[in-house]
């Protein structure tokens, strides 16, 4: 089977290293993929969103299977675009339809879903620039911090929480006001701050049925002990210590259960991943968000652990026969730290050349910000490297990544010391 794997990051390259494997595929493109996926697959320089060039690829190559890897295409419809076009029906599209991924498209949209279907969550209201007073006067009733949260996507950008409510009334003014986040803060949801501990959930559903990926807990902050600016993730463990049996069948029952039961009485297609952020609190699950998609870098982690062929997966996801299959996962614990452009999240330079990566030894590298440059793999992105390693405890495994990082090297590199040490 020929295969198009969708995106440019780390979670597409662990993506494309997990089906170069399978026995399924016979030829794989990663589009726009980096200097990591051209190891595994073909590069073909174009945009996800460009649906007509994705088309044009997909006719000329015969590709039966389309993974799309970030959110963007599946808020813009990719998989409605492949049903309502006779020339591309054929093809399995793993990914929810447009209306679906308004899930992650829409904070809003999520928050009255849940609502609907008793997903525990945190009290919130919605607001846009009309009733703005309104927002101060919600904000007024919380105890601190304030959480805001852009409704439309923000690149990771649009969630602030704020301890202080004349700051949080400033904040809001500028989103809904002054746009601040373009038109996906042309509404904001502000909600309760819950206070516990995060993990990520990770589902494939077909629809109908769904299996229920590894666990992952992954570290947002740039600074050690989390402190400083939010990124796309600096690091992330699996499986998660304090998500033991007895908290996961609470977040199946409360959670990953009423989900896909709302989706199929919304009548939502959705053949895909459901990335399910959570908090405890106490000992119970609270849903922060959804993401349509696997997040990154709890792909780099995740994916490695599972050891089912990931081809056949999706094509008993197309074809909605998953609970046919049975999940094989490793026993094993993984631990992933990312490397970083010096400046991160901020400003950074690119192009900075990397040497070392030859002598990597017992651990994987996945490639997030990379391109190719007279054939030396130089930087491209603020996240640049994300190392995977095994082991039978987080210790070993984070000890692995942290010795391959060791022979790494590119100008202003920068990664977390302490990744998973608040799990030990």
């Amino acid at each position: 089977m020929h295969i198009l794997i969708l995106g440019s990051g780390g979670r597409e390259h662990a993506l494309a290293w997990k089906i170069s494997h399978s026995q399924y595929c016979t030829k794989l493109f990663v589009a726009p993929g980096n200097a990591g996926t051209v190891q595994v697959a073909t590069n073909i320089a174009l945009q996800p969103t460009d649906f007509t060039a994705v088309k044009q690829l997909v006719m000329q190559e015969n590709i039966q299977m389309v993974v799309v890897g970030p959110e963007d295409p599946l808020v813009a419809g990719i998989y409605d675009f492949f049903q309502q076009d006779e020339a591309l029906q054929h093809v399995m599209v793993i990914g929810p339809s447009k209306e679906a991924a308004q899930l992650e498209g829409s904070k809003d949209f999520a928050k009255a879903f849940m609502a609907k279907y008793q997903i525990p969550t945190a009290k919130y209201q919605t607001f846009t620039a009309e009733n703005l007073n309104k927002g101060f006067e919600f904000l007024e009733s919380l105890t601190p911090p304030y959480v805001l949260k852009a409704d439309g996507l923000a690149a990771g950008k649009g969630v602030l929480i704020l301890s202080d409510l004349e700051d949080a009334k400033k904040e809001l003014q500028q989103m809904l006001v002054d746009a601040k986040f373009g038109k996906a803060s042309s509404k904001v949801v502000i909600e309760e701050f819950l206070s516990g501990i995060e993990m990520s959930c990770f589902v494939l559903t077909d629809g109908k049925s769904y299996q229920i990926l590894p666990s992952a807990k992954d570290y947002k902050r740039i600074g050690e002990q989390d402190t400083g600016l939010n990124t796309g993730g600096m690091g992330a463990v699996s499986p998660v210590p304090f998500a033991d049996a007895a908290f996961m069948q609470k977040v199946e029952e409360r959670i990953v259960q009423p989900t896909i039961f709302g989706l199929q009485q919304e009548h939502m297609v959705y053949k895909g991943f459901v990335f399910i952020g959570l908090i405890k609190v106490g000992n119970d699950p609270y849903v922060i968000e959804y993401n349509v998609r696997m997040g990154d870098p709890e792909t780099e982690v995740v994916i490695p652990r599972v050891e089912s062929d990931l081809v056949e997966l999706f094509e008993k996801v197309h074809h909605q026969q998953l609970n046919e299959v049975s999940l094989q996962v490793s026993e094993k614990t993984a631990v992933t730290i990312m490397v970083v452009s010096g400046g991160y999240p901020e400003a950074y330079e690119k192009n900075k050349t990397i040497t070392g990566l030859d002598t990597v030894e017992n651990s994987l590298v996945f490639h997030a910000g990379t391109a190719l440059k007279n054939n030396q793999v130089v930087t491209n992105g603020g996240r640049v490297l994300a190392f995977t390693s095994f082991g039978n405890s987080i210790e070993e495994a984070k000890n692995q990544s942290y010795q391959n990082i060791a022979k790494v090297h590119f100008d202003n590199m920068y990664y977390r010391k302490d990744i998973g040490l608040d799990l030990m």
